[in-house]
């Protein structure tokens, strides 16, 4: 089940209590957070944080799906509704990724806005309903999507048909990452 294996790949974040740090924005306060916000040497001000998991049922698509008037692939509903979380890196079997999770109840609106937009664009280029849930490498256009029909994992461009199918689910995608050494923290100011 999808479910198992994104508990499998949060579960050595949740066991070993690392420290996990994004940059503190007042704007996009988390259930993640971990006490107060602190600077590094450079001024940057950061967050501890730790992924945090979702037990009551989420329904982020309830409008999504009332307003185009479809039925969202479950793999997208169970991903984006099992964790609060900041983005992600992992490897796949082709290379990095950056998977991309909700921080926030703030960060699902937006994210339901975004893909408004995003099925309005498909339905003018007549192409598959997708929804993406990871970015590749950083200098790339290229994304990681969950085919809304098959539930295929792809690989798509901006507003481009989809490049080829790299995993026949999103389970089984998940199954094969490893996720990224967690970095040091930030070198903070005394």
């Amino acid at each position: 089940m999808l479910t198992e294996a994104l508990d499998a790949f949060f579960q050595p974040l949740l066991n070993n209590h690392h420290h996990l740090y994004v940059e503190h924005d007042k704007q996009w306060p988390s259930v993640c957070e971990i006490g107060e916000p602190r600077r590094d040497a450079e001024g940057l001000c950061w967050t501890q944080w730790q992924p945090v998991r979702r037990h009551i049922p989420a329904n982020d698509f309830a409008g999504l799906e009332a307003a185009l008037e479809i039925q969202l692939h479950r793999d997208i509903k169970t991903y984006y509704s099992r964790y609060w979380s900041a983005n992600l890196d992992a490897t796949a079997p082709e290379g990095p990724v950056n998977l991309l999770f909700l921080w926030s109840p703030k960060d699902a609106e937006r994210m339901v806005e975004n893909l408004i937009g995003h099925a309005v664009a498909c339905r003018h280029n007549r192409t598959p309903f997708s929804v993406f849930f990871a970015c590749t490498e950083p200098d790339s256009d290229l994304f990681l999507t969950i085919n809304n029909d098959s539930g295929e994992v792809q690989l798509e461009t901006p507003g481009e048909s989809p490049l080829r199918s790299v995993a026949p689910s999103l389970e089984a995608f998940m199954t094969q990452l490893i996720p990224a050494p967690v970095g040091p923290a930030p070198q903070f100011s005394l």
